[in-house]
């Protein structure tokens, strides 16, 4: 009687471990912004070890130069950083042709609800709360990345395939 009240039958951490994670799309890149170099290599290293691919910025400015050099398919973004704040971070890689489809979720050690709730009015995805569980961490993550918000190519547009263009041969190569 009191597992069923007290929540007794629920599967224990180590079962929730063992559950098989939807393996990433492969070279799925996460861009982590962050300045705490123990959550970098915390978080990094839990997305690695399934597949994902890390890029870390300690600021702002470097994180938003990276995501336009070469655009993630998702960011975590902590909110109290050196220099501009991920507040700030997040505006601009919304008004970002390249980035403003991208999931972003933001991080923050602060326990105050207001944080969470103004960044997801100005464009933030979710919220992690720190520290965070592995298991929330991995729920968002895929629920997001699931919902794949990159633009698609107008009806009638062939789209590169992933293997590069197809190959052209002319009427002259086929004879012989």
């Amino acid at each position: 009687m009191f597992r069923r009240l007290f929540g007794g039958g629920e599967t224990t951490q180590t079962e929730r471990r063992k559950r098989p994670r939807t393996p990433p799309r492969a070279g799925t890149r996460i861009l982590i912004i962050d300045d705490s170099a123990t959550v970098i290599a915390v978080l990094g290293k839990m997305l690695r070890q399934n597949g994902y691919e890390t890029i870390a910025a300690a600021d702002a400015e470097s994180g938003l130069e990276s995501a336009a050099s070469d655009p993630p398919d998702m960011v975590f973004l902590d909110i109290v950083l050196p220099g501009m704040n991920g507040f700030a971070a997040l505006r601009a890689l919304r008004r970002e042709e390249a980035t403003k489809l991208t999931p972003i979720i933001m991080m923050s050690g602060n326990m105050q609800a207001t944080e969470q709730f103004y960044a997801q009015k100005i464009g933030a995805d979710d919220f992690l709360k720190k520290p965070f569980p592995r298991a929330e961490l991995f729920a968002k993550l895929e629920r997001l990345l699931a919902e794949d918000r990159r633009p698609t190519p107008p009806a009638g547009s062939n789209p590169p395939s992933p293997e590069g263009p197809p190959e052209v041969v002319s009427d002259f190569e086929k004879i012989e």
